[in-house]
């Protein structure tokens, strides 16, 4: 499987519980920090303040940690 921007964080923590330490990293919150988010990765992103290219950024490092 393959992370976009679309995905659900609940879904992304589901599927890969590895992204809770790097969402947190990143200052994204999320269900498993005790502070529950919905809503896609973008939204969660936006609501930070990422730009496009940060939020593609955000994602291509994701998707190299499940290569991994």
């Amino acid at each position: 499987m393959k992370i976009d921007k679309k995905i659900t964080i609940e879904d992304l923590v589901d599927e890969f519980p590895f992204s809770v330490n790097f969402l947190s990293k990143k200052g994204i919150k999320c269900i498993a920090c005790g502070e529950p988010i919905w809503g896609t990765l973008e939204e969660a992103c936006i609501e930070k303040n990422f730009s496009q290219e940060e939020i593609h950024e955000f994602v291509t490092e994701l998707n190299d940690l499940i290569k991994n």
